[in-house]
C-alpha cells in the first residue's frame, strides 16, 4: 500500500504538511485501471504518487481560495495586512489578526461616529455605542453587546488612534452583570461562592456560563 509517509514532507506556505484534510482528497486511481494492474507494485506506486499529487493540488486550490476572504485567510493574512498598511504580528492568533484587518477595512474613509462604531464592533463582535461629547472634545466607546473588556483591546486602541480625528480624545465604557441580573436569576451568595468575581460579572448567560 502506498503511504503518505513514504512520499515524504512537502513544504507549502507556512511549512504546510500533509493533514487529514489532504488525505481524504487523495483519489484511488487504481480503480480506473484494468484489473491486471492490481497486483503490480510498480503501478501501485506510480498511481499512489499521482493520487497524492492530485489530492495535494485539490487542497492547495481550496486553500488559496480561502485566502481571498478575510474570514478564512490564514497565511494570506500577510497580504491583507500589507494591503491595509498594517504591521504583521505573528504572535497574534489568526482570528485576532482578522479582527484588525476587518476593522481597518471598515475604517477607511472620512472618520464618522458610524465608522468608529463599525470598527469597534468588528473587534468586539458585539453591539457598540459611540457617544460624542462635542463640547469636551472627546467621545466614549461603550461596548454593549459583550460583557467585560473585549479581547485584543490594545490592537483596537492602536487602530482607533489611526482613524480618529487628532484633536479628539476618547474613553471606554464596558458592560457587566449587575446585582439586579444576579437577583433576577434567583442566585444567592451561597450558590455563587465557588465562582470568581470576574466570571460572575462578565458571563453573558449567567446560568449557562456557570453551568447552573
Amino acid at each position: 500500500m502506498y503511504g503518505i509517509n513514504e512520499y515524504g514532507t512537502i513544504s507549502y506556505a507556512d511549512n504546510l504538511a500533509f493533514t487529514e484534510e489532504v488525505t481524504k482528497r487523495i483519489p484511488n486511481l487504481m480503480k480506473y485501471l484494468p484489473k491486471y494492474y492490481y497486483t503490480s507494485n510498480v503501478m501501485k506506486n506510480v498511481q499512489g504518487s499521482n493520487g497524492i499529487e492530485l489530492g495535494l493540488l485539490d487542497y492547495k486550490l481550496d486553500d488559496i481560495l480561502d485566502q481571498l476572504l478575510i474570514e478564512t485567510a490564514t497565511w494570506g493574512l500577510d497580504y491583507w495586512e500589507k494591503e491595509y498598511g498594517l504591521e504583521t504580528n505573528k504572535l497574534l492568533s489568526y482570528e485576532e489578526r482578522r479582527e484588525i484587518v476587518r476593522a481597518k477595512k471598515r475604517g477607511r474613509g472620512t472618520t464618522t461616529i458610524a465608522m468608529i462604531k463599525n470598527t469597534a464592533e468588528a473587534f468586539s463582535g458585539g453591539e457598540v455605542s459611540v457617544i460624542p461629547h462635542n463640547e469636551q472634545y472627546y467621545f466614549t466607546v461603550h461596548f454593549i453587546g459583550i460583557k467585560g473588556i473585549p479581547r485584543n483591546m490594545q490592537a483596537f486602541k492602536d487602530m482607533l488612534e489611526t482613524i480618529k480625528p487628532a484633536h479628539l480624545n476618547y474613553d471606554f465604557a464596558f458592560t457587566y452583570n449587575t446585582y439586579g441580573d444576579i437577583r433576577d436569576n434567583s442566585f444567592d451568595y451561597g450558590r455563587l461562592e465557588n465562582y470568581s468575581h470576574d466570571l460572575i460579572r462578565t458571563t453573558d448567560d449567567i446560568k449557562k456560563g456557570m453551568n447552573i
